[in-house]
């Protein structure tokens, strides 16, 4: 089965220096953009972090501080990055708790716009653990019946990711979605939006999980002393945690969103 798309769809993949989305930084961006036509078009990008890059991370990726030395830095290709990302939706393996956070993070960091909520966005690896309940390795392995050669290589695991979802929406062509609770979720396989929605963090507010929305659609915080609190109650009875927030270590859409918040809250 064929993705059914109105508009081109990015698979893609990141390497980096570390998993902290606040502090680290991509060392290298492979993508595969899908044409509405079912052009394909592939793109591998080395990009200089401007912070070492950790033994045990290199050990992992195979990236040195050798080899993205003169190489561009996410500043000097932000702006071709977005236009390339522009007017397409986004698929990727885990890429809603990583790959998408960090990516827009980046962009936040050297002021380029790069609005997510343009793109739906597909986690292929949501869908695996949701359809078969399990790593990209262990997926490739059982969706494409092969053993994936050169995990952690950035464009390796974007080839793969981009096989896999061929394999799932063949596999699930159909079939119903079973929650834990006997419940029954209709799928439409071929739809982007569609498969955005199924593979979503649907409670998250901001990619860290640091701030969701509960049962009556209200943003809490979801961490700390005052998790499961409403956030515009705590921004009014305690004013200083927004700055102690804003002064943190937290990613800078997390910050974003709750200054949005704060704002809203100033209008009303």
């Amino acid at each position: 089965m064929i993705l059914k798309i109105k508009r081109p769809i990015i698979i893609f993949d990141l390497e980096t220096t570390g998993i902290n989305v606040a502090s680290d930084k991509i060392v290298e961006i492979s993508l595969i953009k899908i044409h509405p036509n079912l052009q394909e078009e592939r793109k591998t990008i080395l990009i200089n972090p401007e912070i070492p890059i950790p033994a045990e991370v290199t050990e992992i990726h195979g990236i040195t501080d050798e080899d993205v030395k003169d190489k561009p830095t996410f500043k000097e290709i932000a702006k071709s990055l977005a236009k390339l990302f522009e007017g397409s939706d986004i698929a990727g393996f885990n890429c809603n708790k990583f790959d998408v956070p960090l990516l827009v993070e980046e962009f936040l960091r050297v002021g380029v716009e790069f609005d997510i909520k343009r793109h739906h966005i597909i986690d292929v690896q949501t869908i695996f653990h949701k359809m078969e309940k399990r790593t990209l390795a262990a997926a490739y392995k059982f969706y494409c019946k092969k053993d994936l050669v050169n995990a952690h290589s950035a464009e390796a695991d974007t080839e793969a990711t981009f096989e896999v979802l061929k394999a799932q929406l063949e596999m699930y062509d159909g079939q119903k979605y079973i929650d834990t609770k006997g419940n029954e979720e209709d799928v439409d396989w071929t739809n982007v939006e569609n498969l955005s929605a199924f593979s979503a963090q649907a409670q998250f507010v901001d990619f860290a999980g640091r701030i969701v929305f509960n049962e009556n659609g209200e943003e809490v915080f979801n961490f700390g002393k005052h998790k499961g609190k409403k956030v515009v109650d705590i921004l009014e009875k305690e004013p200083s945690y927004y700055n102690w927030m804003m002064n943190g270590d937290f990613p800078l859409f997390t910050k974003k969103i709750l200054t949005n918040i704060k704002i809203k809250m100033h209008q009303q």
